[in-house]
């Protein structure tokens, strides 16, 4: 087993058995934190190589995936959304119109708010980008065995409701918002 998944696994293991001092166990999550975080940069730059996003950054990239699940949605709550200054999102945008990957258009509801929306190319790219992504993390997880998917898979559930109970920092703003 590579080294810095032998510490996660020791970790975790001694946290499951650990019944010391509150301290103690802030120390194992700590531990356990920076295991994951270095296995997430892992991946994280493992699909990045292998799974290009141009001609889309990063951060346009962000926008998408925001359209895609808020259609509609106007600049003031995207820049809220991503916690970024709206001259910027304004930009994204214009970058992402000109690719043909979304639209604007007059809000039903004021006709001083334009609504944003994925065109049919913008979709496209989307479902095309995840496929590639999915198709590279199931090559990683089909060399897994049985067991250590469904540990992984009930370890992300449980890490998954932990992150929705626990309140986060929105850049740009001085207030605690809850995640969704």
């Amino acid at each position: 087993m590579p080294q810095h998944l032998t510490g996660l696994s020791s970790a975790v293991s001694q946290g499951a058995r650990s019944q010391g001092s509150d301290g103690a166990g802030r120390e194992i999550a700590a531990r356990e934190a920076r295991e994951v975080a270095d296995l997430f940069e892992l991946l994280c730059s493992r699909s990045r190589d292998e799974v290009a996003t141009a001609p889309v950054s990063s951060s346009q990239l962000k926008v998408l995936y925001v359209l895609d699940q808020h259609e509609g949605i106007n600049l003031r709550t995207l820049g809220e959304v991503l916690g970024s200054a709206p001259s910027s999102i304004s930009r994204m945008c214009d970058r992402l119109q000109a690719l043909g990957f979304i639209e604007r258009s007059l809000s039903s509801a004021s006709r001083r708010e334009l609504e944003l929306r994925l065109t049919a190319q913008g979709a496209s790219y989307l479902s095309g980008l995840r496929a590639r992504r999915e198709t590279m993390l199931a090559e990683v997880m089909a060399s897994m065995t049985p067991t250590a998917r469904a540990a992984l898979v009930q370890g992300l559930i449980g890490f998954r409701r932990a992150a929705n109970g626990f309140p986060s920092r929105t850049k740009g703003s001085g207030g605690v918002t809850e995640t969704a």
